[in-house]
């Protein structure tokens, strides 16, 4: 598979209705957020955990809880859009949404591309007013909730 560009992939929501796999991820009602400028960045890393030995003087690390980390999706303020619109009541609600992530990376015409199904919370819904030549942003900070399904592009 090549590299790609981000242009022409595409955020959705779902509702609270939690997910965990992959047939209930597809049986979800998506609505595409609209206006993104920066899909942000997102995926596992893990906490250190150190234990200093007096005997040998030396430190040992092993990888403790995993972490999907907090996307940071930029979008253009759009007020009637029906995905910034869900998105910004679920800064209010406390449960998680179903997140899809479809990237344009399919790897022939009539192929499949690489899907990223995930559950999180909606952090905020920040507006960014800028200077005269800027467009008035809304920045969506949303804390993924567990494990994210990955589901790679395919040929048909």
């Amino acid at each position: 598979m090549s590299i790609h560009a981000t242009a022409k992939s595409k955020v959705y929501i779902g509702t609270n209705d939690r997910a965990t796999t992959e047939a209930e991820y597809e049986a979800e009602t998506w609505t595409e957020i609209k206006e993104t400028e920066d899909l942000g960045e997102f995926g596992a890393s893990r906490e250190e955990i150190t234990f200093s030995g007096v005997g040998d003087a030396f430190v040992r690390r092993r990888a403790g809880v995993t972490d999907s980390g907090s996307m940071e999706l930029i979008c253009a303020r759009d007020p009637a859009d029906p995905g910034q619109e869900i998105a910004r009541d679920a800064v209010k609600d406390e449960l998680p949404y179903n997140f899809k992530v479809v990237l344009a990376d399919k790897p022939t015409p009539t192929g499949t591309p690489t899907t990223f199904y995930f559950s999180a919370v909606v952090l905020s819904a920040r507006n960014s007013l800028g200077t005269v030549n800027d467009l008035v942003k809304t920045t969506f900070t949303i804390g993924i909730d567990g494990e994210i399904l990955e589901i790679p592009a395919a040929a048909a």
